[in-house]
């Protein structure tokens, strides 16, 4: 799937975006990392954290967006960026931690990218990844039905059919097991308090909403927005205090090769 991002866009809420990044990376128990990887590195925030954590190590990140690559070359002058698809980017060397922070939710065929990533850590490594598993929640739902409401339906038929990009947590379990020493999966399900003007809309407009968007014109893009806003208000209601509360499941998995 080809999207363009906007790494300000992303960027509003870097620090609700980063609270599952400092989860996993606290579980992840390796010393010193020689090489890693960052699959879907974005806009580099996630590459500090991972340099600053292991400064010795020297980090390659990976996306096939030139313009979060731009964002990233200037949080972080010292990595080594590479413009590829992660479906199908391969390395030179096997690494000790193979990381990827909400990245491979937007690739298909889990089935058979799980066990090539892990072909990419060496061993006694790890493949840590963290991906969004609230597909069915109302941001999501209010997408679709926004989608078939308008006379945009045939050109977001394509980006409506791919409604659940990531399995039950047992699946990914079954999937590694065969290729690793041990498997660690768990789901955590955040509340996040946003403050300000439709903070769901604009952080799904960061995200989610960009596949749908993109293959519209400009003022079609203001009537599917004008209709999910709609939807968003009513699915999220604003608090008395100001606080819109918006619940986020998230999916973790460690691999030790």
């Amino acid at each position: 799937m080809s999207v363009r991002w906007d790494p300000a866009q992303y960027g509003k809420f870097a620090a609700e975006r980063m609270r599952p990044v400092e989860d996993i990376l606290s579980r992840i128990s390796l010393h010193a990392p020689s090489t890693i990887y960052d699959l879907g590195c974005g806009d580099g925030r996630v590459s500090r954290e991972l340099v600053n954590r292991w400064p010795d190590a020297a980090l390659t990140g990976v996306d096939s967006s030139p313009e979060m690559l731009d964002a990233a070359r200037r949080a972080l002058p010292r990595g080594n960026w590479v413009e590829a698809d992660v479906a199908t980017w391969t390395a030179d060397i096997p690494a000790d931690l193979v990381f990827a922070g909400a990245s491979l939710h937007w690739l298909d065929d889990h089935e058979t990218l799980f066990p090539r990533l892990m072909g990419l850590v060496a061993p006694g490594g790890i493949l840590a990844v963290q991906m969004p598993r609230n597909f069915g929640a109302a941001s999501h739902n209010c997408m679709r039905e926004a989608a078939g409401a308008g006379p945009w339906k045939a050109k977001l038929a394509a980006v409506d059919r791919r409604h659940s990009p990531v399995a039950e947590p047992a699946d990914y379990y079954a999937i590694l097991a065969p290729h690793a020493a041990r498997v660690d999966v768990w789901e955590t399900d955040y509340l996040h308090a946003l403050e300000g003007d439709d903070p769901v809309v604009e952080w799904t407009m960061g995200t989610g909403l960009r596949p749908y968007l993109g293959p519209l014109d400009e003022g079609e893009q203001e009537a599917y927005l004008t209709d999910y806003r709609a939807r968003i208000a009513q699915a999220y209601p604003r608090r008395d205090d100001g606080v819109t509360l918006f619940p986020f499941r998230r999916l973790f998995i460690i691999a030790t090769r």
